[in-house]
């Protein structure tokens, strides 16, 4: 079984100039085949919202979706470090339902950390986190709770002023408490200058190369969805295609009596119905 990393891990990682790797796991199955796989962090995204759930957006996630799926992960990954995601409205209205949401999953879901987005409007919040004995991972750049604010789902921090700003909230971050900052949807060489500022990690996603770590959605990466692939993503496999094939031959087999044959079938009294006394 993989051993859990520890925050001090991530830290170590990046003086060491070790690349850290983070995937998004919404349930126990999966969760089992990345830890499996070495993975060195689970991240219980709300972006289950989309990809499970079937929402527009990460909005409508709830802590109560949230939990039962950190759950699962948990159980299905007991030696991985998992991170849950606050969702939108668990921290936003003040630092006791920050406090308290960020305990439950911690206290009901077994992760290890919890992630939020936001800048210096959070840094308040990321510092009553931490005082609290949670762990926390700050997010910047295309924070997708706040989309329709930024503009929509778009590259962040392209002109002077956006990316003054940016490194300027990763400091404010690092100082309030966090370990690590997803930095999503930024120029490469923002990414590069962000990740030389901070002593904690970066974590990206559409960031670029230079960034301490790198996370994708699981999904995204094995190619299960055809309708949107992200410019940013790189897909490791088509599985989509793959388990339509698997369904539409099963679906055949099932409706021409070939599934189930002998082979998928268990034997019994060879004169059962005389036994049963319907002969």
């Amino acid at each position: 079984m993989q051993k859990r990393k520890t925050v001090p891990d991530f830290l170590t990682m990046k003086k060491a100039g070790e690349k850290i790797t983070v995937l998004t796991a919404y349930d126990a199955a999966m969760a089992a085949l990345l830890a499996a796989a070495e993975v060195d962090m689970l991240l219980v995204g709300d972006s289950l919202g989309m990809v499970v759930l079937g929402y527009d957006s990460t909005v409508p996630v709830t802590m109560d979706e949230m939990i039962h799926h950190a759950s699962a992960v948990r159980r299905g990954a007991p030696g991985a470090f998992v991170v849950g995601d606050m969702p939108f409205g668990s921290y936003q209205t003040g630092t006791r339902d920050a406090i308290i949401n960020g305990g439950r999953f911690l206290k009901e879901a077994g992760c290890d950390a919890v992630k939020l987005e936001g800048g210096l409007e959070v840094c308040d919040t990321v510092t009553a986190l931490v005082r609290g004995g949670i762990s926390v991972i700050g997010h910047i750049g295309l924070t997708p709770q706040t989309a329709i604010q930024l503009g929509g789902y778009k590259v962040q921090g392209r002109d002077l002023e956006s990316a003054k700003r940016m490194v300027a909230e990763a400091r404010a971050l690092e100082k309030a408490g966090v370990f690590a900052i997803v930095l999503e949807c930024i120029p490469d060489e923002l990414g590069r200058i962000i990740s030389e500022e901070i002593g904690v990690p970066t974590i990206g996603i559409g960031a670029g190369v230079h960034c301490d770590g790198q996370v994708l959605v699981t999904h995204d990466l094995l190619g299960m969805f055809e309708k949107f692939i992200p410019s940013f993503v790189k897909s490791y496999c088509k599985l989509a295609p793959t388990i339509k094939e698997a369904v539409a031959d099963y679906s055949r087999e099932v409706r021409s009596g070939s599934f189930p044959d002998k082979e998928h079938s268990f034997s019994g009294e060879s004169n059962l119905r005389e036994l049963l006394g319907l002969s």
